[in-house]
């Protein structure tokens, strides 16, 4: 896995670690295309992140999970039909939180603005969306928005 995370870090902007322990300090990122078979690539930078951090298998399974909610909705929702644009993914952890910082210059959403799903409503009953959004504030311990000119910058954070 360590060759992957090498490879990985050539093909991508930038992958630093500081620190062999288990409380490294790191820091990765991932530029990818609005297409859906980026997942796989954005799947394949996680469990880099996750294995160069050592995180334990059920921490890294609801890491990949939030990831790939949120990436998803920019990938299938935060541009027009038929528009390629480039969507950046930030990992940088100082040995006590990891922090995912995913950027795009779609149109602008903030998905925490959202009202939670109620989970009390038959899922057939229910307004379509919401429960990503939902599941990534419940694996985070913090998860904000900004608008910054054209750029949606959605920032979650996690204790390790």
């Amino acid at each position: 896995m360590k060759h992957e995370l090498i490879e990985q870090r050539e093909q991508n902007d930038a992958c630093i670690d500081s620190a062999e322990s288990r409380k490294k300090k790191v820091k990765c990122q991932l530029t990818f295309k609005n297409e859906d078979q980026e997942l796989n690539r954005v799947a394949e930078f996680m469990e880099s992140v996750c294995d160069e951090l050592q995180l334990d298998m059920h921490v890294a399974m609801k890491l990949q999970l939030a990831m790939e909610e949120m990436v998803t909705n920019v990938i299938f929702y935060a541009y027009p039909e038929g528009t390629t644009a480039d969507i950046t993914l930030t990992a940088e952890s100082d040995g006590q939180e990891l922090t995912f910082v995913l950027s795009d210059n779609g149109k602008p959403f903030d998905p925490t603005a959202k009202e939670d799903a109620d989970l009390d409503v038959n899922p057939m009953d229910r307004e379509q969306g919401g429960m990503g959004i939902l599941i990534v504030k419940n694996i985070m311990n913090e998860v904000s928005y900004q608008r910054l000119g054209e750029e949606n910058r959605l920032t979650m954070k996690k204790k390790i």
